[in-house]
């Protein structure tokens, strides 16, 4: 019997990975050395890690056991998958050369070139990535109230709000202020942010206006937990934002 495509199946049909491929070219193995993951699935793996706000950890697990996860890169179904430190080095391997942004931003253009999408809002959050050693020079020490310190960094987001499609990604040391790099992933005609309370204060709002904007910041968490999927959690909808709102900032 042929399966039944998924959501991720439909999605990727509709990206040039030829294009994405020739950008990740630098980060291509040599001939001779240590076997690597393929850049391509590697990065397919974390573009489901950011579109499900998935951990490393949780992504290793949902590339194990999600078959329409694997086949979205390119795992066989009875190939092994990579480790959460494998994500720690290729993400690593982004940055070092300045590879991050321009590909998400190229795969939300591909998108957005493909579909007819009205934009409601946007969501800007941050989210903690545990380095794969806390002797890893790059990552920095962070520690929120009630929650154990973790060692490494800190990948911030600006998405649709309606779609949850990421539009822009930055990713810095874990220590970091989250308004403080919140400017720099507000996506282009941003319409209303929703944003957590660490970004309050003129330097995100303003930012915000800037974009022709308007800053809309919660007291509470804007982040909800999916439990019947078992993936983490997922963007709230701008309805269930907005009936949680608390002294907004406007």
């Amino acid at each position: 019997m042929p399966r039944s495509s998924s959501t991720l199946d439909k999605l990727s049909e509709l990206i040039a990975w030829a294009r994405i491929a020739s950008l990740l070219e630098p980060l291509y193995p040599a001939s001779k050395g240590e076997p690597a993951w393929p850049p391509l699935a590697m990065f397919k793996a974390l573009l489901l890690a950011v579109w499900y706000d998935l951990s490393d950890v949780k992504l290793a697990e949902a590339l194990e056991d999600r078959a329409s996860f694997r086949r979205f890169c390119g795992f066989s179904s009875s190939e092994a998958t990579p480790e959460r430190t494998a994500f720690v080095r290729f993400r690593r391997a982004l940055i070092t050369h300045a590879l991050d942004r321009t590909l998400f931003e190229t795969v939300t253009a591909e998108l957005k070139a493909r579909s007819i999408t009205v934009k409601t809002g946007s969501l800007v959050d941050a989210t903690i990535i545990a380095s794969a050693s806390e002797t890893d020079g790059d990552g920095r020490w962070v520690k929120h109230k009630g929650r154990t310190a973790v060692h490494g960094f800190k990948a911030h987001v600006g998405a649709d709000a309606t779609t949850a499609l990421v539009e822009r990604v930055s990713v810095t040391p874990a220590n970091v202020n989250d308004g403080r790099v919140g400017p720099e992933v507000i996506p282009d005609d941003p319409g209303d942010v929703f944003a957590d309370s660490a970004y309050r204060g003129t330097h995100f709002g303003d930012a915000v206006r800037a974009k022709d904007g308007t800053p809309r910041i919660v007291a509470t968490a804007m982040w909800v937990r999916d439990e019947d999927v078992g993936l983490g959690p997922t963007p709230a909808s701008p309805e269930d934002i907005a009936a949680r709102w608390q002294n907004i900032d406007s």
